[in-house]
């Protein structure tokens, strides 16, 4: 029997917290939840960030194929999520108008925000290689598991 999508978030948000506690470094702490989302979240072929510099995205820790490098803000889904301040949850990239292609295999994606301090401070960034991967479930689940690590990192800044 597999677990639902709210067994495995919850769960995932457990781990998480346990990377997080006593550990104040941002990029570490980024590069192991792009790990725990990788191997904890079935159906994945990226998982990782992207940290705004000024008017774009630069490439943050992941999981997966290299992956662009720099992504302007307003561009792709990456862009449009951190220029909205908002979650974009796309069932197939190839009907997303401004997508960017940085791996081929990908179908679907789901991208969060890091909000800090009421600006963007970067995304979180789920590519899967099957279209309609992703649902509210998963947005929601992302969303609680970003909103631990923004969390962390306000109380123990590093």
């Amino acid at each position: 029997m597999t677990a639902s999508k709210p067994d495995i978030y919850r769960d995932l948000a457990k781990e998480l917290a346990a990377l997080l506690a006593g550990e104040t470094d941002r990029i570490a702490n980024a590069a192991n939840m792009a790990a725990l989302l990788y191997y904890g979240l079935p159906d994945l072929n990226w998982a990782g960030f992207y940290f705004r510099r000024g008017k774009e995205l630069v490439l943050g820790p992941f999981q997966g194929q290299p992956a662009c490098v720099r992504i302007a803000l307003g561009k792709g889904v990456c862009g449009t999520a951190a220029s909205r301040g908002a979650t974009v949850l796309v069932p197939d990239v190839h009907d997303f108008p401004s997508h960017i292609a940085c791996d081929p295999v990908s179908r679907s994606e789901l991208v969060v925000p890091l909000i800090e301090a009421g600006k963007v401070s970067g995304v979180l960034d789920l590519d899967s290689p099957l279209v309609g991967r992703f649902d509210e479930a998963d947005q929601t689940g992302c969303e609680q598991l970003v909103a631990l690590f923004v969390g962390h990192h306000q109380r123990n800044p590093g």
